[in-house]
């Protein structure tokens, strides 16, 4: 796993509540974990994604809208959480304000102990490069660059790899060893998604967002790819998946409810974790 460090050496503790933005993050190809200094560890207490009584509105015209409501959360390392809840629930905008694509308008967010509120541009962005693998719901692929290069993209950005085999590799376990050259206009919706599951698999990022991995895939192929990133929370990273599919929560360590932007469950799933196979949909 790629480790991350901060270069202050002094990191906030759990309980603290600044809102002082990061030391800039940087990637380290050479240790395994975060450290206190800012690093992620996987044999670590403390929680790897920490939300702390988050809310976000937004302007929408002349009234005010409210996507989350005082959210507190906390995921361990190696943990796999389903969030569930219907659409406009708040699902999308709690993943992009762990990932810091959005910031909350109260509230606070640490990642192994660091405050990432407040944080400038560059450090957020850097943090997203160095922490955090998207698997977006709208697979935000280049359509000028085939599906190896879209994978090598994001290994190449992320400064994860010298292995120029890596992005092929990864393809071939979603199943798309046979379609390495092909743009994204010659792909099924399923096949890019499959790619932008590689893209993200492919960072080895310890922490792994992923918003309806499953929308555009058939059952089989889905299950498959719902072992990925089973077996990436089973090597330590921090998994959590959106979906409105309340049949994909059964394979979850936990379950995260949320209505009206408003968490309104979080626990394991009802009569416990079943094995993937016993999935259906």
């Amino acid at each position: 796993m790629i480790a991350v460090t901060g270069t202050d050496p002094s990191s906030p503790s759990r309980s603290t509540l600044g809102t002082t933005a990061p030391a800039a993050w940087s990637v380290h190809h050479d240790a395994p974990d975060w450290s206190s200094s800012g690093s992620y560890e996987n044999n670590d207490p403390m929680s790897v994604v920490e939300l702390e009584n988050v809310t976000r509105r937004y302007q929408v015209g002349s009234g005010i809208v409210t996507a989350l409501e005082d959210v507190t959360l906390a995921v361990d390392a190696g943990e796999f959480v389903v969030v569930l809840g219907p659409s406009g629930s708040g699902k999308t905008t709690l993943l992009n304000m762990i990932g810091a694509l959005d910031v909350p308008t109260s509230g606070h967010i640490r990642i192994a102990g660091r405050e990432i509120t407040g944080a400038g541009r560059q450090e957020l962005a850097a943090y997203r490069r160095a922490t955090v693998g998207f698997i977006f719901q709208t697979f935000n692929l280049f359509p000028a660059l085939t599906a190896v290069e879209n994978v090598q993209f994001g290994i190449d950005v992320g400064g994860r790899s010298d292995d120029r085999d890596l992005a092929a590799q990864v393809l071939g376990t979603v199943g798309l060893g046979d379609r390495l050259h092909h743009f994204t206009n010659q792909l099924s919706g399923g096949e890019q998604q499959r790619v932008a599951i590689a893209r993200a698999l492919a960072t080895g990022s310890p922490v792994l967002l992923a918003d309806e991995p499953t929308g555009e895939l058939d059952f089989r192929t889905g299950v498959q790819i719902l072992d990925l990133l089973r077996r990436q929370a089973d090597d330590g990273s921090t998994v959590i998946v959106v979906t409105h599919n309340r049949e994909i929560s059964r394979a979850a360590d936990r379950v995260v409810e949320l209505s009206g932007g408003r968490l309104v469950h979080d626990g394991p799933p009802d009569g416990g974790r079943v094995p993937l196979p016993e999935l259906t949909w």
